[in-house]
């Protein structure tokens, strides 16, 4: 059941959001064929060990990945390439007597002494229902309405830390020469791109995240009146502008409250006070480094224009960020200028919201890897708080699938 369109009509409906400000809030860069992955930079590596890796890199070859994602240190496969995969991928599930439903929302589930036997769903011709005992609920970290739902049946679920911030962006000419030297702009040599993380003195960690060499920062809200912004690049990664998110860890002692969906409350009030500082039509708030430094308002872009459409205006970060994110970021970008050279130049963009780096919550699962409350339920990857990728969110769900298998009575 997959809540958005497919990966065309999804296209359709994420280009109307960028250039038209018209959020179709069902189907968008987080709903859809793919997930919020398919528009992205397409990163590969991740921090995870696990044997299923190998088979994953595989299938993604077989189904449209280019082949170097096989022995490249730091693998991507681009959002252009993305959607074509998701694609092939789906032909196949089908070809294989896989049923794919689009435009298909998870709304509910049934039980029955304390097991799945239900679950139900919306599309345009009303509501439907599938009797079933193994479900695995892979909604993605930005389905709160499904968070909240299953709150409401007492499903097991738990805080959990994660990080928020912005995009800040430069010439992509810029970071290649601070990172290349003399070799810049050598053919053999592709976009640069760069980790960062410094520790600072009021406790807080400041790392860049999901970096985008050659790039564009993307409108990436999925709620009314809630604004949030990602990055995404192509294959090629050669448009004018690279792109990081700069995040700052965020506690669960931060969100004020003991309620299990307090974080999330937390990123929807962050993305309120975007979306009103943006001038209340989706337009991203922005300003310079040399500005936020000086603690001003912007009033012009220097060398760096920002890549976001369908539009920008001036703000402070502090209109839509607590101080203490604040301060980290001021703090850390230019301890980061000391690591890269220009990496706190004042000319640089920085483009607000980046609030959706990972789960604000996490469905709590047991050792068989079902739901402590509800047998039959799999929590799983990203959304249920147990991936932070495309790599471990796809080893999750090879994990929870040989999980259902092994109750079903198969063999693996």
């Amino acid at each position: 059941l997959e809540r958005g369109g497919d990966v065309d009509t999804r296209c359709k409906a994420v280009d109307e959001f960028r250039r038209n400000g018209v959020l179709d809030t069902e189907c968008n860069i987080q709903f859809g064929e793919g997930g919020a992955g398919t528009f992205s930079d397409g990163k590969l590596n991740t921090g995870i060990k696990d044997y299923r890796i190998g088979w994953i890199f595989e299938r993604l070859v077989e189904f449209g990945a280019p082949d170097e994602i096989l022995y490249m240190a730091k693998p991507h496969i681009g959002t252009d390439m993305l959607r074509e995969t998701v694609k092939n991928l789906r032909e196949k599930v089908i070809k294989l007597g896989g049923e794919v439903h689009f435009n298909a929302k998870f709304t509910g589930y049934t039980t029955e002494n304390g097991e799945i036997s239900q679950v139900e769903y919306t599309d345009s011709d009303g509501v439907h229902t599938i009797n079933t005992h193994n479900v695995i609920l892979a909604t993605g970290h930005s389905a709160r309405d499904v968070f909240e739902m299953l709150k409401d049946k007492n499903v097991s679920l738990s805080q959990k830390n994660f990080a928020v911030g912005v995009r800040v962006e430069h010439h992509r000419k810029d970071i290649d020469r601070a990172m290349y030297g003399d070799f810049a702009g050598h053919p053999s040599l592709k976009a640069a791109d760069y980790k960062l993380a410094v520790h600072l003195p009021n406790g807080r960690t400041l790392y860049t995240f999901c970096m985008c060499p050659g790039g564009e920062v993307v409108a990436a809200s999925s709620e009314k009146g809630r604004l949030a912004v990602n990055g995404m690049s192509c294959f090629a990664r050669n448009a004018e502008n690279s792109n990081s998110a700069l995040l700052v860890n965020v506690n669960t002692d931060d969100f004020g409250s003991d309620d299990v969906l307090a974080g999330m409350y937390f990123q929807r009030e962050i993305e309120e006070k975007a979306f009103i500082s943006g001038g209340g039509d989706y337009s991203a708030p922005v300003t310079t480094v040399g500005a936020m430094l000086k603690g001003e308002k912007a009033e012009s872009f220097g060398k760096v224009k920002p890549s976001y459409i369908p539009n920008t205006r001036f703000a402070d970060i502090s209109e839509y960020l607590p101080d203490f994110i604040c301060e980290s970021i001021k703090l850390g970008i230019v301890e980061m200028g000391k690591k890269i050279k220009g990496f706190d130049s004042p000319d640089a963009v920085i483009t607000g919201t980046e609030s959706r780096s990972s789960s604000p919550v996490r469905i709590n699962r047991g050792e068989e890897l079902q739901s402590l409350t509800v047998k039959g339920l799999y929590p799983c990857g990203e959304g249920a708080g147990y991936a932070g990728g495309i790599v471990s969110a796809a080893a999750d769900g090879m994990k929870c699938a040989e999980k259902v298998i092994e109750r079903l009575g198969g063999v693996l």
